[in-house]
């Protein structure tokens, strides 16, 4: 069943991903469901490339499972496969989640150390992380940081000015911005001046101190 970003191909016991699909859905499909099939492998997702979600629960799918490269994929489902973890291991060279120089020139090993806390912070179990061991003091700092370890960068939106138009923001406050309606304008300072030319010691005469 195909809707506008998701398609479902559930219960068809089918040993393998069926090539139309890649061929007919692959350039537009974010989500897909191949649950409840006997899927062994997924070699067959190489053609869907904007997909974002996958969903193979309840397939045959064991240790020897390979991902293709997906670029958008952000979520995984794996529920009652024939996974065992035996080796607790997790490799995901090659994908823009893991930021090394073979996704992008401008990453470093900071970056790369960053991301292996954080991921040991989701999956504490894990032995091996990509081509490492995970170490014990690792793994102290990725329970102890982790959590703060994963990256947002903030969506920058350009906004132009033109001559005639007003800026966002000014420090003078609302009354005294017009220079033809101007009022005083009351405010606290936190600033006190306590010296003999204060304001209130302009007023008291000698004789009445």
């Amino acid at each position: 069943v195909a809707g506008l970003l998701g398609i479902s191909y559930i219960g068809q016991d089918s040993k393998d991903i069926p090539h139309f699909l890649g061929e007919t859905y692959g350039k537009f499909a974010r989500r897909l469901d191949l649950s409840f099939n006997q899927l062994r492998s997924l070699a067959g997702l190489k053609m869907f490339t904007e997909l974002e979600e996958l969903v193979v629960d309840n397939n045959l799918l064991g240790n020897d499972l390979q991902l293709p490269r997906l670029p958008k994929l952000h979520t995984l489902t794996l529920n009652k496969n024939q996974i065992s973890f035996e080796k607790n291991q997790l490799s995901l060279l090659g994908n823009e989640a893991c930021p090394n120089q073979l996704v992008s020139l401008d990453k470093d090993d900071d970056d790369y150390q960053r991301y292996r806390y954080f991921v040991l912070y989701k999956l504490p179990q894990l032995k091996f992380l990509d081509s490492r061991k995970v170490t014990k003091k690792e793994l102290m700092e990725a329970q102890a940081r982790g959590a703060f370890m994963k990256v947002v960068k903030p969506k920058l939106e350009a906004v132009s000015y033109s001559e005639n138009r007003p800026l966002p923001y000014t420090p003078l406050p609302q009354g005294s911005r017009d220079a033809r309606n101007h009022k005083g304008v009351f405010a606290k300072c936190r600033y006190i001046y306590y010296g003999k030319h204060s304001e209130g010691n302009r007023f008291i005469r000698n004789d009445q101190l």
